[in-house]
């Protein structure tokens, strides 16, 4: 078996979350990874706590496979050797804000005119043009401005803070990685790289699918707890009598006719997919009194051997061990180094192949330690 990138190789410029994890995804999937560090202001990712291992478990797993080699990017030496290896590489990923690359000599055009062949991509907050480009921002700013935190929350309560960073990873990582893995299949027709333009918030406000089909093609304005996906009918999360939660996403009639049943409400049967939000709000706050009856472990034992859509809210210690995390491994064991027999227990890469197969050669490395 053999990986399904061998023999793409990346000069990955990137920090934090954004590009290190699409960086993690193409080196997982076998692409040689050199992630070029500074040498005297190191990734804010390397100070993030916890630590195990001597290292902080973010950079261990977000730079797991890739080598570190630490250059001063405002040294013309550094700059000379990025362009004389340049025409060793295929892809170039980079996270500064636009016009930055450009002044130190690294831009697409500089490295393009050296090798043609160079697929080039930018993750930014806002894209290179436009009158936010030079703007700063975070996750939250642009899951704000992408209209996703407008109908999301509880109309009482607002926007929720997520627990994950949906507009760094959705928006930004996971589209430079089809963006480049695109432009590579392209190059194969063309013989030429190209230039990637990654803005975290346009790509995350693509997210919003199918409220923004509502709102464009059907005049629908879209708020918090007003469509059907969004805590607007019953399909919602309920707590239990010991205060922890059931995620109920009973939609379909064969389903909601089970958990009728399951909960002895005729109710929900008989306006369960009514599209009035009177119906709504009554069918809610009968399944909310039947689920305070009972303990999270109760329901749980219930439902476990019911198919209605019905699955327990656990917290992520929980979900990582889980049965469902065990049998599709979700997590992996990966050695400190090349020649460690010590491991650190991390995040497998989600995707499977029938021939393919993924990589798991060291974590992240510590700063200047790779070859080049």
């Amino acid at each position: 078996m053999t990986t399904t990138l061998k023999g793409l190789k990346v000069l990955d410029f990137s920090t934090l979350l954004p590009g290190p994890f699409a960086t993690l995804y193409l080196a997982d999937l076998g692409a040689e990874v050199i992630h070029i560090e500074s040498p005297t202001r190191p990734d804010l990712i390397r100070l993030l706590p916890p630590y195990a291992n001597g290292q902080a478990t973010a950079h261990s797993y977000l730079n797991r496979n890739k080598q570190s080699i630490a250059l001063n990017l405002k040294d013309p030496q550094s700059i000379e050797l990025i362009k004389q290896k340049i025409t060793e590489y295929d892809i170039v990923i980079e996270q500064f804000r636009p016009g930055v690359m450009q002044r130190l000599g690294l831009d697409y055009a500089t490295l393009a005119a050296l090798n043609p062949r160079l697929i080039y991509c930018s993750i930014t907050g806002y894209g290179q043009t436009g009158s936010y480009k030079d703007k700063a921002g975070h996750d939250i700013n642009y899951l704000a401005l992408s209209g996703i935190a407008g109908h999301s929350g509880r109309q009482d309560s607002g926007p929720p803070p997520m627990g994950i960073q949906i507009a760094d990873v959705a928006g930004g990582s996971l589209h430079a990685v089809i963006g480049i893995l695109a432009a590579v299949v392209e190059r194969e027709q063309s013989g030429l790289g190209q230039y990637i333009d990654i803005s975290m918030t346009d790509c995350v406000a693509t997210l919003n699918n199918m409220a923004a089909a509502a709102t464009l093609a059907g005049n629908t304005k879209q708020y918090p707890q007003q469509s059907h996906l969004n805590g607007g009918t019953f399909y919602d999360y309920y707590q239990t009598q010991d205060g922890r939660y059931l995620s109920i996403g009973s939609l379909e009639p064969q389903f909601m006719s089970g958990l009728a049943q399951i909960l002895d409400l005729p109710l929900l049967g008989e306006k369960g997919a009514s599209f009035d939000p009177l119906d709504q709000q009554v069918v809610k706050q009968a399944i909310q009194e039947k689920i305070k009856s009972k303990t999270f472990a109760e329901w749980t034992t219930i439902f476990a051997q019911q198919d209605v859509c019905v699955e327990p809210v656990l917290n992520l210690d929980e979900a990582l061990h889980s049965t469902l995390a065990q049998e599709r491994q979700w997590v992996v064991e990966v050695p400190l180094d090349e020649a460690s027999q010590h491991t650190e227990t991390q995040l497998a890469c989600p995707i499977r192949f029938s021939r393919s197969k993924t990589e798991y050669l060291y974590v992240g490395q510590h700063l200047g330690t790779g070859k080049w």
